[in-house]
């Protein structure tokens, strides 16, 4: 793998976005994301094995998390360091040349108002290669319903946090199982376990990102 690359992939892992940024601290005064990603296209390294360096520095650092390794402040360094990679990517996703993996449509259950988790699954997904589609907090059934019926093939997330939201979860997993039956859908947040998800109808439960990541994979390469 070219050097460039296996650096732009270091950098996402580590929250490094550009030489200004003083984060992390063995990585001060160092070319972060942002140049090493001109560099890489500058030097015609194409734009999907830049992708692919950028999902695999946000996959680690994802596994990371999962095992309490790292917090959600590295998490969201990483973050910033993907999103510096996206902007110089964009116009390879608007012209066709990069692939997403697929589309991803989340939000967080009516009645719910907490988007922590919510945007952390957001940012790792979209680091994964997906495109997602975020709804908000506070999203009804048929807000959701409508976002499916718009995105034909997508795969939906729902998030809660709050015990009492846990029947409106529910109640639009169903409403999602009678109208696009052939929907993925799966469940995340505090208050829940894979039982919960099961008894909902929920097709998948993730208690993190990384995880969240793992079934999406795993419903695009069935």
């Amino acid at each position: 793998m070219d050097e460039l690359v296996v650096r732009i992939s270091h950098c996402v892992e580590n929250g490094k976005i550009n030489k200004a940024s003083p984060y992390p601290n063995a990585m001060k005064g160092m070319e972060g994301a942002d140049e090493l990603t001109k560099q890489a296209l500058d030097a015609a390294i194409g734009p999907d094995a830049i992708l692919q360096a950028c999902n695999d520095g946000m996959q680690r650092i994802g596994e990371r998390f999962s095992r309490n390794e790292v917090f959600v402040p590295e998490l969201l360094m990483a973050a910033k360091a993907m999103h510096a990679v996206m902007a110089h990517l964009e116009p390879f996703f608007k012209s066709g040349t990069v692939k997403v993996k697929g589309k991803f449509v989340l939000g967080t259950v009516a009645g719910d108002l907490h988007d922590i988790g919510k945007n952390l699954v957001r940012m790792v997904v979209e680091g994964n290669g997906w495109e997602v589609i975020d709804l908000g907090v506070d999203v009804k059934s048929t807000k959701f319903l409508d976002a499916i019926k718009n995105t034909p093939g997508c795969i939906v997330g729902l998030s809660a946090l709050l015990t009492t939201t846990m029947v409106n979860m529910s109640k639009t997993v169903q409403e999602i199982k009678i109208q696009f039956p052939a929907t993925k859908v799966i469940v995340g947040g505090a208050p829940l376990t894979m039982d919960a998800a099961l008894k909902m109808g929920a097709d998948g439960y993730s208690h993190d990102p990384q995880g969240a990541v793992t079934f999406l994979d795993k419903i695009s390469a069935a």
